[in-house]
């Protein structure tokens, strides 16, 4: 799914004041991790999650490895934290991040 500029540029304001969900530590991607993005991002639509891996490859890897496995868009990369999107079936206006 692609964003308009102005769609990026609202989630990115949206974006600053989140607090990392996730963390991606040296592990890298288990199962657990990916069950628990698809469950935020179903309930949030946004968030942000925290990569803590050394190497910046590694890093840009795994971030669009997560993104291609649940199925949403990268809305930014800044250092060690990515902002993903993923448009819920049926948005909670008490959880989701773009309703409240």
């Amino acid at each position: 799914m692609s964003l308009t500029p102005t769609q990026k540029k609202q989630f990115r304001t949206i974006g600053h004041s989140l607090n990392p969900i996730i963390t991606v530590a040296g592990n890298g991607l288990s199962e657990n991790i990916l069950l628990e993005a698809d469950r935020a991002l179903e309930d949030h639509e946004l968030i942000k999650v925290k990569f803590a891996v050394g190497d910046r490859e590694a890093k840009k890897l795994l971030i669009s490895e997560m993104a291609q496995i649940v199925e949403a868009t990268i809305v930014q990369e800044i250092g060690n934290v990515a902002l993903l999107y993923r448009a819920a079936k049926h948005p909670d206006p008490k959880l989701s991040n773009l309703l409240r």
